[in-house]
């Protein structure tokens, strides 16, 4: 039966994630009015952060980049209270553990890129000229570059197999969440470009707070939680109450396997999932707040997250985040807190697990050729945004929600 309890919006916009929200407030701020259904019961999609016993637990590692250009244009930062990581990161190789440094945001530690102390010459001429080169031409044109694998990009470059299994390929692996680097050149090369250009950062609050400050910007009555949509009808849309909401067009800004779902006929890429730790320590295993990165593959990557925010625990605690792929493994925190006590050269067996997610489709499969951009036009007044449609990252979600808002707005227009 329909739900008549308030008037029917122009559109329905399923999903209240990051690209649900950009949509919604594009189409909302061209005075039309928007519905935002969500079937949980907050904002963020993946993108979320649980509080339990004063801990801050991110859905799965994440960090914040503030050089996104859909970042620049809808983010308060200092609303957010960045804190961010140390720029580069240390990297545990098959021999020893080794600092790989920005000689430009950290002058003092230039010494460590040294020929020959961390990379080969060679390697270091090929890495800044991939770099310059990425961080200097238009992302127009990044974008559309012959499309191959990051594994052979890297190769074309000219950097050694050496330095790319030993030091690149463990840092790509918890970007990508693939330890093959089979992922898009594009894709790559637009990720290279953004971590050179802006920093790597956390809200004091949480990862959560990004779609948080964003939804606070919707028009009152917008969002509607905990409204799951079972079907999408030609007329509306089915929520699993029963109830019905009618809608001459729909946004579906789900993940992907859902939108497939909700909209039969719809191709979606397959999802790479990630499992995170987090463990509480009564003293900091690392005083700095640096990512470590793993070259035997027990684990893609970790940090104490209290150095990057003390907010992220109770006073006197530290939360360290570890993340690993899949993880299906028998004893697989045991598996993972024996290597942190080799990583972090300290006994962890009085730690304490404080959670453990399992996210499935953290990130869709962007393997060659991978169009960074696609059109969100489905059907006749149907549309479907989200990362999956774009690139697995904060810029992707919002991007291809603000596409489906412009691409409404120009198919209503020519109605």
């Amino acid at each position: 039966m329909a739900d008549h309890r308030r008037p029917p919006p122009d559109i329905l916009v399923i999903g209240a994630g990051l690209a649900g929200i950009a949509c919604a407030l594009d189409l909302s701020r061209a005075g039309l009015s928007v519905e935002l259904l969500e079937s949980s019961d907050g904002v963020g999609g993946r993108m979320r952060t649980d509080r339990k016993d004063g801990f801050l637990l991110d859905r799965g590692f994440q960090v914040f980049n503030t050089a996104y250009p859909q970042v620049k244009r809808r983010v308060s930062l200092r609303d957010l209270c960045l804190r961010p990581f140390t720029p580069g990161l240390l990297a545990r190789t098959s021999t020893r553990l080794v600092r790989i440094a920005d000689p430009i945001r950290r002058p003092g530690d230039a010494a460590s890129l040294m020929p020959g102390r961390v990379l080969s010459a060679r390697d270091l001429a090929a890495l800044a000229a991939l770099t310059t080169r990425d961080v200097l031409l238009p992302a127009s044109i990044l974008k559309r570059l012959p499309d191959r694998s990051t594994a052979a990009a890297l190769t074309r470059a000219g950097i050694s197999l050496s330095a790319a299994e030993e030091l690149l390929r463990p840092f790509l692996s918890g970007v990508f969440l693939e330890d093959e680097l089979e992922t898009s050149a594009r894709f790559f090369h637009m990720v290279w470009r953004s971590m050179a250009r802006g920093n790597l950062c956390l809200p004091a609050a949480g990862i959560g707070a990004v779609p948080e400050q964003l939804a606070a910007g919707l028009p009152d009555g917008t969002l509607r939680l905990e409204a799951p949509v079972v079907t999408v009808t030609d007329s509306g849309v089915l929520l699993q109450d029963g109830s019905e909401r009618p809608a001459s067009t729909i946004v579906v800004a789900t993940d992907g396997p859902t939108a497939a779902c909700l909209l039969p006929g719809l191709t979606v890429p397959d999802g790479r999932t990630v499992t995170t730790y987090y463990h509480a320590a009564d003293t900091s295993p690392l005083a700095e707040p640096t990512l470590v990165v793993d070259s035997s593959r027990a684990v893609l990557n970790t940090c104490v997250l209290t150095e990057v925010a003390p907010s992220y625990a109770p006073p006197g605690t530290a939360l360290v985040s570890t993340s690993v792929l899949n993880d299906d493994r028998p004893g697989g925190e045991a598996v993972v807190r024996r290597r942190l006590a080799e990583l972090y050269g300290t006994d962890t067996s009085a730690w304490t697990l404080i959670g453990a997610y399992i996210v499935e489709d953290a990130l869709p499969a962007m393997v060659p050729p991978w169009p960074v951009s696609r059109t969100t036009r489905f059907a006749p007044d149907r549309y479907v945004c989200g990362d999956h449609r774009a690139t697995g990252s904060v810029q992707g979600a919002l991007a291809s929600g603000t596409r489906a808002a412009r691409e409404v707005l120009a198919d209503l227009a020519r109605q």
